[in-house]
């Protein structure tokens, strides 16, 4: 049996993104967690040429349970699964992981399934029927990232050994859903901080 992900062994607990006021959020982390614009572009305009789509898997899989519920989705029904890391030069700044329905590639969002190593966020945000419409977070431990033969890495993939914190949307493009989680990497806020001392 495929493993459902390559970066996880358990899904992250999600919750809902307006509890986060229980939570303890830094100001840099909250930035970009609640972004409300195209990551891909604020990632651009912070690596500038140096940024680039590194694809690890696209695959048609069952996704996991939640996400199924996320997306209103039969648990037994295939989705196409896309993981990437978005990198800035060899820094892997965000692991993305997105489930794309099979009635969601319909029409002008069957380019969807081609994008290769371009980034999602190029086409989604270029859509004027964009929509948002869940938004969840979550707080990813250490323990829950996949560790084949206690080897903290998946193809050359160093997972953080601290807690990290990522972000879960629903976007629809003419109703049509699809579900893009995004993990930011420790490098991320270590690259922001030492562009701003420079």
């Amino acid at each position: 049996m495929k493993q459902k992900s390559t970066f996880f062994s358990v899904e992250p607990h999600w919750f809902d993104a307006r509890q986060s006021f229980n939570q303890a959020i830094s100001k840099q982390v909250g930035s970009w967690l609640f972004e409300s614009g195209s990551l891909t572009q604020r990632l651009r305009d912070l690596c500038g040429d140096g940024f680039h789509v590194r694809l690890l898997k696209q695959t048609w899989q069952k996704p996991c349970l939640n996400e199924a519920r996320q997306l209103e989705l039969p648990s037994n029904l295939y989705a196409l699964t896309r993981e990437v890391v978005l990198c800035c030069g060899d820094r892997p700044l965000v692991y993305a992981r997105t489930i794309i329905p099979r009635r969601t590639l319909h029409g002008a969002q069957r380019r969807l399934s081609n994008l290769g190593t371009r980034p999602l966020g190029e086409v989604l945000f270029s859509s004027p029927k964009l929509e948002r419409n869940g938004f969840e977070l979550a707080l990813v431990s250490p323990a829950i990232w996949r560790k084949p033969d206690s080897i903290s890495c998946v193809g050359g993939l160093e997972f953080p050994e601290e807690n990290v914190w990522g972000r879960r949307t629903v976007y629809s493009i003419s109703s049509h859903d699809l579900l893009v989680s995004e993990i930011f990497m420790p490098e991320l806020f270590d690259l922001e901080r030492g562009i701003r001392k420079a």
